[in-house]
């Protein structure tokens, strides 16, 4: 559709389609019509005959408008000697500038010569000449291309419209500083319109390497709980996906402490007596996982432990291996099933390079990811276009924690509270944002703050995230420990069934999304819990309202009102504006609108 040629200036403009064409949308748009009326402020196109000049340091100019009928001045500050050879008595010229009235006489401030009238020219702001992109939009952005592309015809005619406008739509956008009603909509629609497109162009398709399908009713049984709702419906969507000849590429959203672990578990069961492997960004969680599948799978199915520590050893033997990156690094055996743990840990290369080393031929594995980052509503039915998406948001208890703004006063308050947490041998971490002191913080450092700690309270631990003894500090904070100091290494990871209490300082320099997994550490087995919030400064909008609710999905969509966010689910941007017209936060009605389009 598009020709050789110009798909290199394409590129020079950054984009890639005629929709990506389509959404470079004006800047503003320059008259060139004779004005058959005044609108002061704006400027205009005249049809003029000089009847007379006079200089002095501004040259005024006597101008009739032939299409008015009337009298205006002409006024050009600073006039260069070339202006007054220009402006001949007698002569008619088509001028442009900006209408004015001052004391009562109608002017036309630095009027320009136009060699013609030429319409409405859209004005647009790329490394292009204008007339250079105007001719691009003519050829490409037509009706008969846009619904080639699948773009309904009232939206391609909207489009259109916006790159060729009429006069009357020019008032309109004039009157109102800009786009509104049904062509705003319209660029809203077809920015998240040609998103999705290009999302769902990136859904691969490959054969499965296995149908996995093995009856998990005896496992289920076993447990010594019941799985909640969101639990079972997850698992059979991932029953459905592995009993398939494609590929399966989903990801399990679940909130922080939500039971992903079952998940896993779960589809091992599936799988078996096939292989399955999975990932885990740190050797603390992958041991947890570890100890999970020991106590809870089958005994017949045999399951490694894989780390940097860990000793060669022939992988063949076992049906679910677990490890942290050191499986990039190591030979796998043929494995049906590639789980992924806190996904958006791992960058793209190291997901692509275990996807690599268990690939055969044109068949990949099935995969599943997990994360405990939720996401709001709005973005996953975007991503969904890309990936399938299961989420938990049920728990399997009640979490009771409260949340509490504290400031400096409140110090004597918080130490009683944590000798008396310490009394019932319930645990507190304090989450500092520094490990040394700095200048520039207000804010006390883990190494100023750790003397007074070690001196007024028993069994303090102390970690942070360059610390080579982490993992070995973290598990022994975990059997024997009653006050941790930590940064945020903690965000993600080990399960500690006595934290009871953890306190955060300067809040306000972390984001909502880890400010809720930190909290979540605590109450995970339905202890009374108590996060403080310990800042110096007056509490922000989003601070307090993190304090109201303790549902991820809530805080995401908090978060997302506050700052647009980008592609977390592809592990791509983190945050920043993804659209320049539509609102993940403000139009969903208009996403479902193309998703029910798309169908």
């Amino acid at each position: 559709m598009v020709s050789n040629q110009d798909r290199e200036v394409f590129k020079k403009l950054g984009i890639s389609s005629i929709l990506d064409l389509a959404l470079i949308i004006p800047t503003s748009y320059e008259n060139l019509t004779i004005a058959k009326t005044l609108n002061y402020g704006t400027l205009a196109l005249l049809d003029v005959t000089i009847q007379e000049c006079t200089t002095t340091h501004i040259l005024k100019i006597k101008l009739f408008a032939h299409d008015l009928d009337t009298y205006i001045q002409g006024i050009i500050f600073h006039p260069k000697y070339f202006h007054t050879k220009m402006f001949r008595v007698g002569q008619r010229y088509l001028l442009y500038g900006k209408v004015e009235q001052n004391y009562g006489v109608v002017q036309l401030i630095q009027p320009k010569v136009v060699a013609k009238e030429r319409g409405l020219i859209p004005k647009y702001k790329t490394p292009l000449q204008n007339k250079t992109l105007l001719s691009l939009v003519k050829r490409y952005v037509t009706k008969q291309n846009l619904e080639a592309l699948g773009v309904k015809s009232e939206i391609a005619e909207d489009i259109i419209n916006i790159h060729n406008p009429t006069m009357e739509f020019f008032l309109n956008y004039i009157k109102n500083s800009g786009f509104i009603g049904s062509h705003l909509k319209s660029i809203k629609y077809t920015e998240i319109y040609n998103h999705i497109l290009k999302l769902s162009k990136l859904k691969t398709i490959t054969k499965s390497l296995e149908i996995l399908d093995s009856d998990i009713t005896s496992f289920i049984d076993s447990l010594p709980f019941k799985l909640t709702g969101d639990q079972k419906n997850v698992i059979k969507d991932v029953q459905n996906d592995l009993k398939q000849t494609i590929s399966a590429r989903r990801i399990i959203m679940g909130d922080v402490g939500s039971g992903k672990t079952m998940i896993i578990l779960a589809s091992v069961v599936i799988a078996y007596p096939h292989r399955s492997i999975l990932l885990a960004p740190t050797t603390i969680l992958a041991r947890q996982i570890y100890d999970e599948a020991k106590k809870f799978l089958p005994s017949n199915i045999k399951v490694a432990f894989v780390s940097n520590k860990s000793k060669e050893e022939n992988l063949q033997e076992y049906d679910f291996i677990i490890g942290t990156h050191a499986l990039l690094y190591k030979e796998l055996p043929v494995t049906p099933l590639i789980m992924i743990d806190e996904q958006h840990r791992f960058g793209t290369k190291q997901r692509e390079a275990i996807k690599q080393l268990v690939n055969q031929g044109d068949k990949q594995p099935h995969f599943l990811q997990f994360s405990a980052t939720p996401i709001p509503r709005t973005m996953a039915m975007i991503q969904s276009s890309y990936i399938d998406i299961s989420t938990i948001k049920e728990l399997p208890f009640k979490k009771d924690i409260d949340t509490k703004i504290i400031y400096p006063k409140d110090f004597t308050l918080i130490t009683e509270h944590i000798k008396s947490e310490s009394r019932e041998n319930r645990q507190t971490i304090i989450v500092y944002p520094l490990v040394e002191g700095s200048e520039v913080i207000d804010y006390q450092s883990i190494d100023e703050a750790r003397g007074y700690w070690e001196k007024n309270f028993d069994d303090v631990y102390v970690t942070f995230g360059k610390d080579k003894n982490k993992e070995i500090v973290l598990e022994e904070f975990k059997n024997n420990g009653l006050v941790l100091l930590a940064t945020t290494l903690i965000e993600v990871g080990i399960s500690l069934p006595r934290l009871s209490t953890i306190i955060i300082v300067a809040p306000e320099r972390l984001g909502l999304a880890t400010l809720h997994q930190l909290r979540g550490r605590v109450s995970r087995n339905g202890l009374k819990g108590y996060c403080y919030l310990f800042t110096k400064k007056e509490p922000t909008k989003r601070i307090v309202e993190f304090c109201k609710t303790l549902d991820g999905f809530k805080i995401a969509q908090l978060d997302l009102n506050l700052r647009e966010s980008g592609d977390l689910l592809k592990g791509e941007k983190q945050s920043g504006k993804e659209f320049n017209y539509f609102s993940m936060s403000d139009d969903e009605d208009i996403l479902l609108e193309v998703k029910e389009d798309f169908r």
